[in-house]
């Protein structure tokens, strides 16, 4: 399977309660933070609820 690589690129702050909870489910939690992830269905799913804060990268 494929992994990504996703960094924060903008502030949790005034989002939702529900995308500030995807954010930390994907391990985000500062500016700039980078993670990598299987790309599994479900990451894939946090991530387009989140794509206008982060930057994703397929390794």
């Amino acid at each position: 399977m494929t992994k990504v690589k996703i960094t924060q690129i903008r502030s949790r702050i005034d989002q939702t309660k529900r995308q500030k909870a995807n954010l930390d489910a994907l391990g985000l939690t500062k500016m700039h933070k980078t993670v990598e992830h299987e790309a599994t269905p479900q990451i894939l799913g946090m991530i387009k609820k989140v794509e206008h804060l982060v930057s994703v990268e397929t390794l």
